[in-house]
């Protein structure tokens, strides 16, 4: 199977949601890369190709690749397109280091921990 089948699998970008088309795609990949469903390696469609199947502007493909670019998860070579450069390990020490980060103001600040934890569980379910 390849990676646009993969994608593809039981998802369909939803022009409903509030979510911007560019996130949902970045969101998708990132899902993908970190369950392994995507391998490191793994040669992603060509943003015109992407963009077509989807119904979407190459631009917001392009977006999305490049947010994940710089977040370390896929990595561009010019004409050789782009691909999966790491799994969840590259985004779960992202996830660890903002929690760190996170969990050193509450202390700090002495808020308590429940109140926190409603505080970030609330900002999660806001999208």
């Amino acid at each position: 199977m390849n990676a646009m089948d993969v994608m593809m699998r039981r998802w369909r970008l939803d022009t409903e949601s509030s979510v911007p088309p560019f996130e949902q795609i970045r969101l998708r990949i990132l899902d993908l890369a970190s369950a392994g469903d995507l391998a490191v390696g793994t040669k992603l469609p060509s943003v015109r190709s992407l963009a077509t199947d989807l119904g979407v502007a190459a631009n917001t493909v392009a977006r999305a690749y490049r947010e994940l670019e710089q977040a370390g998860v896929v990595i561009t070579a010019g004409r050789s397109g782009t691909a999966i450069a790491s799994g969840g390990d590259v985004i779960a020490a992202q996830v660890a280091s903002a929690a760190e980060s996170f969990a050193a103001v509450v202390r700090d600040l002495g808020m308590p921990t429940a109140q926190a934890l409603r505080i970030v569980t609330a900002a999660l379910d806001r999208n």
